[in-house]
């Protein structure tokens, strides 16, 4: 399922139609010429590259407002160019990437340097920029330039900023600035040696515990800032049911906030680290079954606005070591549809809002325009099959990195084809 350059023709035969930005869906033949979509009814010339998509649906490109790809100065666990080939073989068409690289994007310079590079690649790549300088938590960075140069929103991910008067100061000067604040949902000092949710598995197996009120009372903080000052606060990877009620309840009171999940959180449980798999090593740790289920419940309900991936790559060496000393993280672009979907629609849910989790609704929280899929618009599709179950292996791999432990499982839902007027991948 390599990218390559899309074909001056495509045709999308069989596919049903299904439009996040208006909820409308529809059965269709998609026809898209020179990168743009075809009006209705227009001759499909000869020679085209024909993807069969009886059965599947055919929507906007996920949008996924939270990845890691490592550039610069992690190039040997994945680049902008890898991360976008993961992203397409995802069917995610646009990527908001986060700042802890080395040096960290704490700077205008950084942030149009990432632009720059990512410019040609077959996704728009949108950099988010660093709260606070060197993301050593003391002062801010440079906020408006950043913005100015491109960021969409600002976070030192990996890291929370403790010093809650400096995450304040941020949520105040965002608010003038429009945009999100993100702040890493974890009390370091209650995490402590943590390496996975502290429980009787935990006590069983021998490893140190993070316990859910080191991310429920860091969510509870930034809620409280959030609530005083205005700002935007964005939580990310909510992992435990206290903090879903938290945002629940915050979000009942009118706080202008949002939250996401990634699908490892409402399909994994912390029983995989029972064989004290590396790669299912997490910040934050997967937890309980309760857990699961209650950030599964705040996404169909919600209250959880949408689905992030949170794809964090290492290298084989460091996911080697030990479950102590091993990096927290795991690759989630390739398996988030299949994944995600599983989860859902073992909730309840339609495609069509599984969809929306991954498109209308992050593009909502980074406003971020969805644009309409009619004729005229630039291609940016993904067309899925709802309906088959599959094997996910190593072989359905793109990032640069290996560190997931979904490889042999089964999965319902798959990635049929990624187009964007700069590539296409698909697997027919």
């Amino acid at each position: 399922m390599a990218t390559r350059p899309l074909p001056e023709v495509v045709l999308i035969r069989g596919g049903t139609l299904y439009d996040p930005s208006t909820g409308h869906s529809r059965q269709r033949d998609v026809l898209i010429v020179d990168g743009m979509l075809a009006a209705d009814g227009e001759s499909v010339p000869s020679g085209a590259h024909v993807i069969e998509a009886a059965g599947c649906v055919v929507t906007h490109g996920f949008i996924d407002l939270h990845a890691h790809f490592r550039e610069p100065g992690g190039e040997d666990k994945e680049t902008l160019a890898t991360g976008a080939e993961a992203a397409m073989a995802g069917g995610f068409t646009r990527v908001c990437v986060m700042a802890n690289t080395d040096p960290p994007v704490d700077s205008p310079e950084a942030i149009a340097a990432i632009r720059e590079k990512s410019a040609q690649l077959p996704v728009i790549i949108y950099p988010i920029g660093a709260i606070t300088a060197k993301m050593a938590g003391l002062e801010l960075a440079e906020l408006r330039g950043m913005r100015s140069a491109g960021a969409v929103a600002f976070s030192d991910d990996g890291k929370p900023v403790t010093d809650g008067q400096v995450l304040r100061n941020a949520l105040l000067y965002a608010a003038d600035l429009g945009l999100p604040i993100i702040n890493h949902a974890e009390d370091a000092a209650l995490r402590g040696a943590g390496v996975m949710n502290e429980g009787a598995l935990s006590t069983r197996l021998g490893l140190p515990g993070n316990p859910g009120m080191a991310e429920e009372s860091m969510v509870y903080r930034d809620l409280l800032l959030a609530q005083n000052t205005g700002g935007r606060l964005h939580v990310p990877h909510v992992s435990t049911a206290g903090a879903v009620d938290q945002i629940r309840a915050f979000k009942a009171a009118g706080v202008a906030i949002t939250a996401e999940a990634t699908p490892h959180h409402i399909a994994l449980t912390e029983e995989l680290l029972r064989g004290f798999d590396t790669a299912a090593k997490v910040a934050p740790p997967l937890r309980t079954d309760r857990d699961r289920e209650a950030v599964l419940a705040g996404l169909l309900d919600g209250v959880i606005d949408c689905i992030a991936t949170d794809h964090a790559p290492h290298t084989v060496e460091d996911k080697e070591l030990d479950m102590v000393n091993a990096p927290f993280g795991m690759i989630a672009l390739e398996s988030a549809f299949g994944l995600a979907h599983q989860a859902l629609a073992g909730a309840g849910a339609t495609v069509e809002q599984v969809i929306d989790m991954l498109t209308a609704r992050p593009a909502k929280v980074m406003g971020l325009e969805l644009t309409p899929l009619k004729p005229g618009a630039a291609a940016e599709l993904v067309v899925v099959d709802p309906h088959e179950e599959w094997t996910f292996g190593i072989g359905d791999i793109h990032s640069k990195s290996r560190n997931t432990p979904v490889p042999g499982m089964r999965l319902r839902g798959r990635v049929r084809a990624t187009i964007t007027s700069k590539g296409l991948s698909d697997i027919n």
